[in-house]
């Protein structure tokens, strides 16, 4: 077995996993990482890169271009234009992002409208969301609707796409810790993603219906940049958490872009199901079908 194979059986291991990778100063680690990307040295860029292949399948065969003065520059590449075909049904909302389906599901009525980060542990809406008067509008419309999580792995593209034309009306920036959201942590760390950096990002279609997309922020990746707006949310972000907005996007424009691998919750209102073989597990690409209208 290669030196590679057997990097990558030890950070499956589970408790090894979670410790390298939580039992840490997280947000030191998170900044010196963010610093470490961006050095445009040639040494520095092939070693990072060289780590980075030996503990994932990155493939840069679908990138514009696979010359980076970075090792952010290949975080947040780009691709080549026609690699993500969008499903073109006006009844179907495709994947924002590549990822890997985890909990999805049916929102629930109660209170919080409650959903799940992994088997035995729920969430509230309440929580993620906040209990300002614009969160309990979104989650009172979301009660009884649909909604997916999506994970993207470091070796992934990293932008999301709008899944279906809509305009964005306003982003809530919460500040939060770094945990890792992978299902590791998932199945340890209660409310998990009530406990991350992320962004809600409120949304209506093109006939008013709402929806909510939240990327959520993790170790090493904590910052996102959103095309409406021009600054980086993370730990250094001192401006507004309130971040009113109005920009109108075609189904599959670019939205925005995690600065590494991370999540993508999407929440939808009634109306809507999850599409055929969209479940745990399920490797899903930008522009393939995520969620129909009933």
């Amino acid at each position: 077995m290669n030196i590679s194979r057997q990097l990558q059986r030890l950070a499956l291991n589970e408790d090894i996993n979670f410790l390298l990778t939580n039992r840490v100063p997280r947000a030191a680690l998170t900044r010196f990482m963010g610093w470490f990307s961006r050095i445009r040295h040639p040494w520095v860029r092939d070693a990072s890169m060289a780590v980075w292949r030996a503990f994932t399948d990155l493939d840069l065969s679908d990138a514009r271009t696979t010359s980076f003065a970075s090792l952010h520059d290949c975080f947040v590449r780009e691709l080549k234009p026609g690699a993500r075909p969008l499903d073109a049904r006006a009844d179907v909302l495709v994947s924002p992002c590549d990822a890997i389906v985890g909990a999805c599901g049916r929102i629930g009525d109660d209170p919080g409208a409650q959903v799940f980060q992994a088997k035995g542990f729920p969430y509230p809406l309440t929580d993620l969301l906040g209990r300002s008067t614009r969160a309990t509008e979104t989650i009172n419309a979301l009660r009884g609707g649909s909604y997916v999580t999506l994970r993207l792995t470091s070796s992934m593209y990293h932008r999301f796409h709008a899944p279906t034309g809509l305009t964005l009306h306003h982003v809530t920036y919460h500040s939060g810790d770094t945990w890792n959201v992978n299902p590791i942590a998932l199945k340890r760390i209660e409310r998990l993603f009530c406990k991350n950096e992320r962004a809600a990002l409120h949304l209506s279609l093109e006939d008013g219906t709402p929806l909510l997309l939240v990327p959520v922020a993790a170790i090493l990746v904590a910052s996102m940049r959103l095309r409406a707006v021009d600054v980086a949310l993370n730990a250094q972000y001192r401006g507004p958490h309130e971040l009113p907005c109005h920009a109108r996007y075609d189904k599959g424009s670019e939205m925005g872009r995690f600065e590494h691998g991370s999540t993508i919750l999407v929440f939808a209102p009634p109306g809507f199901a999850l599409c055929d073989g969209v479940e745990n597990g399920h490797r899903i690409r930008m522009g393939e079908a995520l969620l129909q209208r009933l």
